[in-house]
C-alpha cells in the first residue's frame, strides 16, 4: 500500500523529514532515509525550510522515488508566483510525485538571504484550491490541461494555538479547498492535543501529530517564546537542562517516545521533524515500540 492507502486503511502512519543539503551532496540524506524505510511510510522533503537556500524539494523527491521510497513533496508559496507553482506541480506529477504538503512558508527575513524578495502570490488555502482545480483538468485561469495530474494533497495545522477554535476554522477551510490529510506543528502538550483532536476528528480527515526532537533547553525556551502554538512543558525543559551534552540526544529520544506513545490513540499517525538529527529517528521509533 502507498501512503494514501495506508491512511485510508486506518493504519497508524509514520512520516519523517528529509532536509535537502545546502549544496549537491544529497546521497547521505537518501541513505539515511533508506536505512529506516521499513519503519517509515513516507518522507517529507522540505522546501527551503526556515527560508534557508538549499537543494530543491522537487529534485530530492524525484531521487527518493528512484530509490523506491515515497516522498511527500512540500510546496511553499513564499518563492514562486502562481505560474511557477502550477508548473512545478505539473512537473511533480510527470515525475510520479503524488503526495503534497501545501504551506504558505516562512518569511524570507528569517533565513540566510534576508534581502530576498518574498512572493506570496498565493497562500496555502488558495494553493490547495489550485491543486484541486488542476486535478479537475483546469489551471487557475480556467484553461484546460492536456493531461490531468493526480495528487494526494495535505496541509498543516497548529493544535497548540489558542484559541483552538480558530485553528479548527482554518482546518475546515483547508479541507474545503482540498486538503485530504494534515500534519501538525510540534506537539509537547498531550492534554491540549487530546482536546484539539476531539474537535478535529469530527472532520474525518486523518491527522498526523508533529514530533520535533528537542536538542537543548535553550531550543525549548526559544520555541516557547517565538513559535506560536508551541508550548514545551517545564518538565521537558528541565530534563534537557540537566542532561550532559553527550546525553541530550538520549533524553530527546526519551521525550519524543513518551509523546508518541501518548498520541497513539488520538490521531492517525505521527510526523517526525528531526531538524538535522535524522540519525536518531531509528532510536525514536525503537523507543516508541515501532
Amino acid at each position: 500500500m502507498n501512503f494514501e492507502e495506508k491512511l485510508k486503511s486506518g493504519k497508524f502512519v509514520i512520516t519523517s523529514e528529509i532536509g535537502p543539503p545546502k549544496g549537491t551532496n544529497i546521497m547521505p540524506h537518501i541513505e539515511e532515509a533508506e536505512h529506516i524505510k521499513d519503519k517509515v511510510d513516507a518522507f517529507n522533503v522540505t522546501d527551503l525550510q526556515s527560508s534557508v537556500m538549499r537543494l530543491g524539494s522537487l529534485a530530492t523527491s524525484h531521487l527518493l522515488i528512484e530509490k523506491g521510497l515515497e516522498p511527500v513533496f512540500q510546496v511553499t508559496c513564499r518563492d514562486r508566483n502562481r505560474l511557477a507553482l502550477q508548473s512545478d506541480l505539473l512537473s511533480a506529477a510527470v515525475l510520479g510525485i503524488k503526495n503534497l504538503l501545501i504551506l504558505t512558508g516562512d518569511h524570507t527575513v528569517l533565513g540566510d538571504h534576508p534581502d530576498a524578495k518574498p512572493v506570496f502570490d498565493l497562500d496555502s488555502i488558495s494553493l490547495l484550491k489550485v491543486v484541486s482545480d488542476l486535478m479537475k483538468g483546469k489551471d487557475m485561469a480556467g484553461n484546460e490541461l492536456d493531461g490531468i495530474p493526480y495528487f494526494f494533497p495535505g496541509a498543516v495545522v497548529s493544535p497548540g494555538y489558542e484559541p483552538q477554535e480558530l485553528q479548527i476554522i482554518k482546518m475546515e477551510k483547508k479541507i474545503e479547498a482540498g486538503a485530504r490529510f494534515f500534519q501538525t506543528q510540534a506537539v509537547y502538550d498531550l492534554v491540549a492535543f487530546e482536546k484539539f483532536m476531539e474537535k478535529a476528528s469530527k472532520s474525518g480527515v486523518p491527522v498526523l501529530g508533529g514530533i520535533v526532537l528537542l536538542k537543548s533547553a535553550g531550543m525549548a525556551k526559544f520555541m516557547n517564546e517565538n513559535v506560536a502554538g508551541v508550548n514545551v512543558p517545564e518538565r521537558y525543559i528541565k530534563m534537557m537542562a540537566e542532561a550532559d551534552k553527550k546525553d541530550r540526544p538520549k533524553v530527546s529520544v526519551q521525550i519524543a517516545a513518551e509523546l508518541i506513545k501518548g498520541m497513539k490513540g488520538l490521531c492517525s499517525g505521527i510526523h517526525i521533524m528531526p531538524l538535522g538529527w535524522e540519525k536518531y529517528v531509528p532510536d525514536v521509533l525503537d523507543a516508541s515500540g515501532f
